[in-house]
């Protein structure tokens, strides 16, 4: 196993611990931050993310959405900030939250760690940015 991937489990791990189920979100960035990442991309069908770190990239790759060739939904900023609030709130888990980001329209979000935004990005080219609060761990 090389560093990055070990480096990436450990900050997975810290932010398991420290997360609360309501309002996480910041947690797990800030642990993610602090061992050295700086930004983390979703490719949402697929549902794997890239983890762009200091020691290198990783990829962890979660169980595909959709498999074959299907239509993409049209962007629905509504939609999207719904399955935001509904995550915000500790209503939904990872898996529920990128599905309701698929319902959405939306194909990839990206957070930048540093600047502590999430931009979520239908296939159309319309955009929606949010950012989240600095947390202390």
């Amino acid at each position: 196993m090389n560093y990055a991937i070990k480096n990436l489990g450990a900050a997975l791990e810290r932010a398991a611990a420290v997360r609360p189920k309501v309002a996480g979100f910041p947690y797990l960035a800030e642990a993610l931050r602090q061992y050295g990442a700086t930004r983390c991309q979703m490719a949402v069908p697929s549902n794997a993310m890239l983890y762009l770190t200091g020691a290198g990239p990783v990829v962890v790759q979660g169980e595909p959405l959709v498999t074959g060739m299907v239509g993409v939904s049209t962007f629905d900023r509504r939609a999207l900030i719904a399955a935001l609030r509904a995550d915000q709130a500790g209503q939904t888990t990872l898996p529920e939250f990128v599905q309701g980001c698929w319902d959405a329209g939306v194909v990839w979000y990206d957070v930048d760690l540093d600047t502590r935004t999430c931009t979520y990005y239908g296939a159309d080219g319309d955009s929606y940015t949010e950012t989240y609060p600095t947390v202390e761990i």
